[in-house]
Order: C-alpha cells, then structure tokens, then sequence
C-alpha cells in the first residue's frame, strides 16, 4: 500500500543573503512562505579544489510547506533563480510529509 503525500517540505540552501531572493522565487511558483534559517556550509576547501569554485561557507536554508502538486513548479523556479549557476549558488529538494496542520487555507479557499 503506498501512502500518498498531499504535501512536501522543500529546502533550497543559498549563499548568505540570497534566502529572500529564494523565496520571492518561491513565491513566484504558488508558495506562499516559509522560513529562512541561518547556517554555515562545511567541505569549501573539497569543493574548491575538485571543482575549482569558491564556496561561501556562511549559508542560509529556506524551508518551504507546500502542496505536492506545486513542488515541481517551486523546484524549478528557485533553480532558475538562485540555482547553482547563480551568486546564489542555491541546491533545493524536497521530502514527502507525513501530516500538517496549522497552514492557513488560501484567501478563495476560506470559508465565511
């Protein structure tokens, strides 16, 4: 039996100061908030010598709830816009959800 996921938690990990570029792309695509956490990236040194980039080790990770049905269009969007080919050097996936609560209903779906 495979149990199906209404929703997706998807996480974009971007440079310092690219979490609200992530999630006005985000925003772009139908989500409607999410969080943005501060963190710090480790293996630069790896990176910069296999792959002859330089990486910004002070991070920031947005964290997104959304419908599975606009997971795709989120991905796609904030690869577009802070994706690895970006100043953002962004990197975004996503997880099925077990269960939600305390999402707010969008404004058309609202019951008076």
């Amino acid at each position: 039996m495979t149990k199906k996921y209404t929703h997706q938690v998807i996480f974009c990990i971007v440079n310092s100061g690219f979490g609200d570029v992530a999630m006005d792309a985000a925003k772009k695509a139908g989500a409607r908030g999410g969080t943005i956490i501060n963190a710090r990236g480790t293996g630069a040194l790896e990176a910069e010598a296999f792959f002859g980039i330089s990486v910004q080790p002070e991070k920031e990770i947005v964290m997104i709830v959304a419908p599975t049905e606009d997971n795709d269009k989120i991905l796609q969007c904030l690869y577009d816009e802070v994706g690895l080919n970006s100043h953002g050097q962004g990197i975004a996936f996503s997880v099925p959800v077990d269960g939600v609560v305390g999402l707010a209903a969008p404004e058309n779906d609202k019951h008076n």
